[in-house]
């Protein structure tokens, strides 16, 4: 938008923002706007963006937002900038003094249009500087502060279940299944159409990452739990959470080590929508041979708290926008609170057990969430993906939507150390994603 409408606007300087920086600044903005299961908002994309050392006239950029929809067809996709990527790292400057490409660059990820009309209503709408923006902006950076310390959350509320199991006696099944339902929900108000037309543009990406989840996940599970030797409850618990879907929390994980986001959630809703059949097929093949497994059961619990509220939040937000946008800053709560209540759960009702075994359990998950990130990104590699998708497939692999697998577990297993593997899972791949995600942080993807 910025290369086709220079001649009618002023390079120089406007409220001390450029042209070509407040182009940035929007398309810095489209790109932290990208779909998450834990925030949608746009306001917290501004604070990024005055670190990096620019006085935001809030205005001006706003005005740049409906020109670059305007180029856009209908049902297009906007691709963020090679310098708004350069912004996302807040550790390096941009000289102001060059002049900055503004050329579409695939390796960031898409935003899909109807995002950017979220992005133009909130910047020319005053955003967080107006009364309810105040209160809608502490909320939601509660919210990420809360997600970013995700694995502590969970971590805590095991080791305090092992500590003092009667703290989380009080968790019943049909609470188990309502929290998952609502995070569900919440993951699904994160997707559009758009979204979903999305994988058109990035099927060899999104195929890759597909076959690894369902192929290296289930392999490494079945393989651990023959390898060490688990008895059967824990070997039947570590092959469900093993053919469960991508975990929600995956796309923050890629977003803070520079993944592709957008491919991110793609591949979060893809293996969530496969889900429905894979998991109980796998399931009753690779579980099976250690206990009875139930697929037809599995199948109608997956499309329960799997399909119905997904596929119901993304007509939410079609449709119900202004609901949707009201809602979103209460996920994070309801999603961290969910999965560590639940964890918690899991591991209070097996504590003695969990404690006489010696931890066997807990190497066998990190043996399985370790093969699954290393396999994730090296065959991508191999397969000659770029580095930021390679990041991207690794993650979504690793990290599994362990909170399904403690459901299932609860509702179609006798033995209630069967969902064991699950919570520790979902400590596991959550310590894993975080490590990975500040390594990563530090090596810009556009270099590898």
């Amino acid at each position: 938008a910025a290369s086709q409408s220079h001649h009618s606007l002023d390079s120089g300087r406007a409220g001390g923002t450029s042209f070509d920086e407040a182009a940035m600044v929007a398309s810095t903005m489209l790109l932290l706007r990208a779909p998450s299961p834990f925030s949608t908002s746009i306001s917290s994309s501004v604070n990024p963006t005055r670190m990096a050392g620019f006085d935001i006239n809030t205005r001006l950029s706003g005005h740049l937002l409906p020109a670059a929809l305007g180029m856009a067809p209908p049902h297009g996709m906007l691709m963020p900038s090679l310098c708004s990527s350069t912004l996302l790292g807040h550790e390096r400057r941009v000289n102001r003094s060059e002049g900055l490409p503004l050329l579409p660059s695939p390796r960031p990820g898409s935003v899909p249009r109807h995002v950017c009309h979220c992005a133009g209503s909130s910047v020319e709408g005053g955003g967080e500087h107006s009364g309810g923006g105040l209160i809608r902006s502490g909320v939601v950076r509660a919210g990420e502060a809360l997600s970013m310390g995700f694995p502590l959350w969970v971590a805590l509320a095991c080791a305090l279940a092992l500590l003092r199991p009667s703290s989380f006696l009080w968790v019943h099944q049909k609470w188990q299944i309502i929290g998952l339902t609502i995070t569900m929900l919440g993951m699904g108000m994160t997707l559009t159409l758009d979204d979903l037309r999305g994988a058109l543009l990035m099927p060899r990406e999104l195929l890759v990452g597909f076959l690894l989840q369902y192929t290296v996940m289930p392999s490494s599970g079945y393989i651990v739990s023959k390898v060490l030797k688990l008895p059967s409850y824990y070997a039947a618990g570590l092959i469900l959470v093993s053919c469960c879907p991508g975990g929600t929390a995956s796309n923050i994980i890629t977003y803070l080590a520079r993944g592709n986001v957008a491919l991110s959630v793609l591949m979060t809703a893809a293996s969530t929508f496969a889900s429905v059949v894979m998991t109980p097929f796998l399931t009753s093949k690779l579980a099976g041979q250690f206990v009875a497994v139930d697929p037809a059961g599995l199948f109608m619990s997956t499309v329960q708290v799997v399909l119905a509220p997904v596929l119901l939040g993304a007509i939410l937000n079609q449709y119900c926008s202004n609901l949707v946008e009201f809602v979103s800053p209460l996920m994070p709560f309801i999603a961290v609170a969910t999965v560590a209540i639940l964890c918690g759960s899991a591991i209070a009702q097996n504590a003695s057990s969990i404690l006489a075994s010696g931890f066997q359990v807990v190497i066998a998950t990190c043996s399985l969430h370790g093969s699954g990130f290393f396999f994730g990104y090296v065959l991508s590699r191999v397969l000659r993906l770029d580095e930021s998708s390679s990041r991207t497939i690794s993650i979504e692999v690793g990290m599994q939507n362990s909170v399904l697998g403690l459901v299932l577990a609860g509702q179609h297993f006798g033995n209630p150390l069967t969902a064991v593997p699950c919570a520790v899972s979902s400590v596991c791949h959550s310590v894993y994603g975080s490590v990975l995600a500040g390594i990563w942080r530090n090596m810009p993807a556009d270099s590898q």
